[in-house]
């Protein structure tokens, strides 16, 4: 039980004044209406909520605040906390950084993006400033929700002070290509995913932005990805979509309300027989207005049989007009809004009416309800909520055109999609939908009605939560597999007790550390003496299973009484007894493999080959951290596409990338060889990606360990490899007499 915390640039309330009176007054914004309707609708809130709070940078003086603070709930399901920045800080944080470097680049309109060290210095304080606020404020329980692009340091700043706090970020904007985000100076590009790390769950509009967002996490942290969770700095994240939605019903049940019908049949008397198309877009570049004003324009060239037949009202709301570049674009579009007029109008029609103002609400709805078409075509949007308000104030008639690079494309495919930069597209998307005969309006409306329905806004925010508290359950399941002493001491009892043991130890980075040289990674004479020791024991068995060659393994094991597994299993030579193939196919597929990997060697210094009987290994842990990491996954793509339809398997292991022949791995070797045995003690140790395939094949059958942290299928994990040794000596150590009386012999099932 606890609070949820609304975090967002700005409070969704401004402040009026009218002489010594001062009111609170709803901020428009898609984040502030759903939010909003969400906290109003009492049906939908949850039942774990003990409170609601808002906290954001307040538009309006300290003094006008303090007259309304103590009444600031009244008739509110939220308390508000608001936050005072000082104006020129805030002009280059949220002018500046935000709207300045991160809204243009993350729209793909780079060209745009102005780097400015100033911008970021603020943008570093304000997001400090609102760590400030939130940290005296947080109590146990609290859950935290973080929105937007002006607030991407703000979660890291918060884990800082408050490791165990349950927080959630929200991105209501596109994250770009790495291609594109990687333009930003490399301080602040990393700084910007480090703070989002700093979150539990981290959320998204579409598919293409999650796998946007890990692309750049693992091309600039190295940090690699499990579908869409990744540990990081020994923490479980999880990254995913949630498509925003709207109030449907608030927009759908206003086809009863008298007020609206009156304004939408004056709107349908004044048009007479002619058909309306509309659109509604904040002043903003990336709505792509001039194009779609040259797509319009382009349809009453080429279609002339709709003169006079139709009109398009655009209504375009202001925004950011203290930003040069938006007032330059307002004047070229008014131009050429003067344009169309001045060439294609006669006395009796217009053909485009343009508003620049704010739309009351149910004029909005009325116009969505009296429009034929919905022309909304930016030219890159996070999601774009009007396109979902159209179909929802919808009465069972209307089309939806829709940028395709609008987010909310990917839901309303049955709307008409088009490429806003195609002007003969956009016109010929008119012309259709104007013709689109009544059936099939009906058909494809009702189909976006009813998936705007089940996901809408109430939906959207339970869904978050939901995935927000499942992550911290995960996080805490992590934390146990932590291998305690108690638990130690209980798996070190199990071991004593038991009679017939099996040991399954990887070699590389468990028994032995990494080397530069993979010859040089000899078992030096501490690991020598252990192995000696295990296998002193009559009761144990001990199997090295590794990746390694076999001449490796026999050189440098091959004395020891020990079950070797080569190459993941593909040779294997159990104790005392002669080595045996299990693939015995011609390796003439290395060549082709061969010649790819020396490409990569040559375009990444310090990297190299290495050759096994049934394997192929591309080694980059001697190479320079980010080019290896990046050259290692074009190698993974390249390979993974020429190896399509063939028996070979990629693996993406330590610091290496390996080919192989499929049909074998080290889990189905391991659980052969457990179940030849049938002990009554098995334990499993490794630390790589190939090591997973034994974790989940001996489920339910071994204490498994993982060394070093991370998203595993291991019941256990150690932090180090330096661990191993001392772990293992101390497991074969005898229990002092007073502490095996009362053993208990435990399964690891239990």
């Amino acid at each position: 039980m606890g609070r949820l915390i609304i975090i967002s640039n700005r409070l969704p309330f401004s402040l009026d004044r009218e002489g010594d009176k001062v009111s609170l007054r709803q901020s428009s914004g898609g984040l502030v209406s759903a939010i909003k309707s969400y906290f109003e609708n009492t049906g939908a809130q949850r039942g774990d909520l003990t409170g609601k709070m808002w906290i954001g940078v307040a538009d309006f003086p300290q003094e006008d605040w303090n007259l309304v603070a103590s009444s600031n709930t009244e008739g509110q399901d939220f308390s508000l906390e608001p936050i005072f920045v000082d104006t020129t800080v805030y002009d280059n944080y949220y002018n500046g950084f935000s709207n300045s470097v991160l809204w243009p680049l993350f729209h793909y309109f780079s060209s745009l993006a102005e780097y400015k060290n100033e911008y970021f210095e603020a943008y570093l304080q304000v997001n400090q400033l609102f760590a400030e606020k939130i940290i005296p404020l947080l109590e146990p329980g609290d859950q935290v929700w973080i929105h937007d692009y002006q607030l991407m340091i703000l979660p890291h700043l918060l884990r800082q002070k408050r490791p165990d706090a349950t927080i959630g970020f929200f991105l209501h904007i596109p994250f770009p290509s790495y291609e594109i985000f990687r333009l930003m100076p490399t301080e602040w590009k990393k700084a910007l995913l480090h703070g989002v790390m700093g979150a539990d769950l981290i959320g998204f509009h579409t598919y293409d932005y999650v796998q946007h967002f890990l692309q750049s996490v693992k091309m600039l942290l190295g940090v690699d990805n499990y579908f869409h969770n990744l540990q990081y700095q020994d923490r479980y994240i999880k990254i995913d979509l949630f498509p925003i939605g709207i109030d449907f019903n608030k927009f759908n049940q206003l086809s009863t309300d008298s007020e609206v019908d009156t304004i939408r049949n004056n709107i349908r008397s004044n048009l007479g027989e002619k058909k309306l198309i509309f659109s509604v877009d904040r002043l903003d570049y990336t709505k792509g207005l001039m194009q779609r004003l040259t797509g319009f324009e382009y349809f009453l060239e080429r279609y002339p049989e709709w003169r006079e037949k139709m009109v398009f009202i655009l209504n375009i709301v202001p925004s950011r007009d203290s930003i040069p570049a938006y007032n330059d674009r307002k004047k070229q579009i008014e131009e050429k809004i003067g344009t169309i007029n001045g060439r294609y109008s006669t006395i009796s029609w217009q053909p485009l009416i343009y508003r620049y103002n704010h739309l009351p609400f149910k004029d909005l709805v009325a116009l969505y309800q009296a429009a034929d078409v919905a022309l909304i075509t930016p030219l890159r949007d996070g999601m774009n909520l009007v396109a979902k308000e159209y179909v929802a104030s919808s009465l069972g008639r209307g089309v939806l055109i829709l940028s395709e690079l609008a987010g909310a494309a990917s839901e309303l495919n049955e709307a008409i999609l088009v490429n806003p930069t195609d002007t003969s597209e956009v016109a010929s998307a008119i012309t259709r939908a104007l013709a689109m005969p009544l059936y099939e309006q009906r058909n494809r409306i009702s189909l976006m009605q009813r998936r705007l329905q089940e996901y809408d806004v109430f939906k959207w925010v339970n869904d978050f939560m939901d995935q927000l508290s499942t992550v911290k359950q995960e996080q805490q399941k992590q934390k146990v597999k932590i291998l305690d002493e108690k638990t130690f001491t209980s798996i070190r009892r199990h071991y004593q007790g038991a009679s017939n043991r099996c040991l399954l130890l990887d070699y590389d980075g468990t028994l032995v550390p990494f080397s530069r040289i993979p010859s040089e990674a000899a078992p030096d004479n501490a690991v020598r003496d252990l192995l000696t020791r295990l296998c002193s024991d009559e009761k144990n068995h001990v199997v090295i299973i590794s990746g390694r060659d076999v001449s490796s393994l026999d050189r440098w094991l091959g004395s020891l009484p020990v079950t070797l597994v080569a190459e993941h299993g593909a040779s294997y030579r159990m104790r005392n007894s002669s080595w045996q193939q299990l693939v015995s196919v011609s390796d003439l597929w290395k060549d082709e493999i061969r010649r790819v990997m020396q490409l990569f060697v040559i375009r990444c210094a310090g990297s190299f080959i290495e050759e096994k009987s049934n394997t192929i290994a591309w080694h980059y842990r001697n190479t320079q951290t980010g080019l290896g990491f990046s050259r290692s996954r074009e190698l993974l793509n390249t390979l993974s596409q020429l190896i399509q339809n063939t028996t070979l398997q990629v693996i993406d292991g330590n610091k290496v990338v390996e080919v192989r022949i499929g049909g074998f791995d080290k889990g189905a070797s391991a659980l052969k060889i457990v179940n030849e045995m049938d002990p009554d003690f098995v334990l499993c140790m490794g630390d790589d990606t190939t090591d997973e395939d034994m974790f989940k094949a001996l489920e339910g059958e071994a204490y498994t360990i993982k060394v070093n942290n991370g998203a595993s299928a291991a019941q256990y994990t150690i932090l180090s490899q330096q661990q191993v040794l001392p772990l293992l000596n101390s497991l074969i150590a005898p229990l002092a007499p007073e502490r095996t009386s009362n053993a208990l012999v435990e399964n690891p099932n239990h």
